[in-house]
């Protein structure tokens, strides 16, 4: 073989492999089959040709071209992807962001038809927004909140600065100067009571060991409290059965007939009524006392009129006497 041929075979292999290997930069396989599927946007935010395109995170193909329409003014991208990969017809090629420098890529949601794409069909569109667009979303509500913080903030100091005036101030430092002479004091105190606890630290030993020891009376008489509040319980028990309110009703009809008895006595009906309201009675035992005490006068004096004992004879009865 002459050296022309050989040189010309090299620059030839050179030549394809130049080829393959720049369209396999590209994201092209000369050697598969590509499908072309189109998808039309309102804006693309940054994408661009050779963004991958996306299934379940794994690349199935690459942003082949963008151009813009010129009719309505969208933008149409058609998208090189594997001939072994089925995408089920209405699935939505979404935009997003794929990392926080703002790289773009189209990812594939798949819909839930049965029915597969073909070659050259488009699919539906969507996008996300850009990082900037999204941090903005999520700092305009705490960019709200902080300017409210400000804003409350200075009133609160316009109140503060409003309400700590000359006379405010001194107050505060009364207060203060109070605070500490109080805890001045407690100071003090704490000190007595720590001179006193060593003083009458065996006093104090001597209140505990006799709370202990009746502490342990206690403990020891347990079972009789329990056994005194068991009966306890019993007789309230008993109460709480007893048919108090019977007994009350039985006790209310005794007093009603008392003060019946008790007014009739009062108004001068029957015996006693009598006995207690007229004067008759007292004035007929008056005089009968008055007469039984003359006659026992009598008696003393005169014993010999009532009884007659005669030892040696019988005296003169008629014999006056002092």
């Amino acid at each position: 073989m002459k050296k022309e041929v050989k040189v010309g075979i090299v620059v030839i292999l050179a030549i394809a492999l130049f080829i393959y290997g720049f369209n396999f930069l590209k994201g092209h396989n000369i050697f598969n089959p590509e499908r072309k599927l189109f998808a039309v946007y309102s804006r693309i935010d940054g994408l661009i040709e050779a963004n991958p395109l996306l299934l379940n995170g794994f690349k199935i193909g690459q942003v082949k071209k963008i151009e813009l329409l010129p009719n309505n003014n969208k933008i149409l991208v058609t998208f090189l992807l594997n001939s072994t990969v089925q995408i089920p017809k209405n699935s939505v090629a979404k935009v997003f962001s794929s990392d926080l420098l703002g790289s773009k890529a189209v990812e594939l949601i798949p819909s839930k038809e049965l029915v597969f794409v073909n070659n050259g069909d488009t699919l539906l569109s969507s996008s996300d927004d850009d990082l900037k667009t999204s941090v903005n979303k999520q700092i305009q509500p705490l960019q709200k909140k902080a300017e409210d913080l400000i804003s409350s903030i200075d009133s609160v100091m316009f109140v503060v600065k409003e309400v700590l005036n000359a006379n405010v101030r001194q107050n505060l430092i009364s207060s203060f100067e109070s605070i500490k002479n109080t805890i001045i004091a407690l100071e003090r105190t704490t000190y007595q009571m720590d001179t006193l606890m060593g003083t009458e630290r065996y006093a104090i030993a001597s209140i505990i060991q006799k709370t202990n020891s009746i502490v342990s009376n206690i403990e020891k008489n347990n079972e009789k409290i329990s056994q005194a509040i068991n009966n306890f319980n019993s007789i309230s028990d008993s109460l709480a059965k007893a048919n108090l309110k019977k007994t009350v009703e039985e006790t209310n009809i005794a007093l009603a007939g008392v003060n019946k008895i008790i007014n009739q006595i009062n108004s001068g009906q029957g015996t006693a009524g009598k006995l207690i309201n007229s004067d008759s009675l007292y004035l007929s035992l008056s005089k009968s006392s008055e007469d039984l005490d003359k006659l026992l006068k009598d008696l003393r004096i005169n014993p010999e009129r009532y009884v007659h004992i005669s030892v040696f004879g019988r005296k003169d009865r008629n014999k006056p006497k002092e």
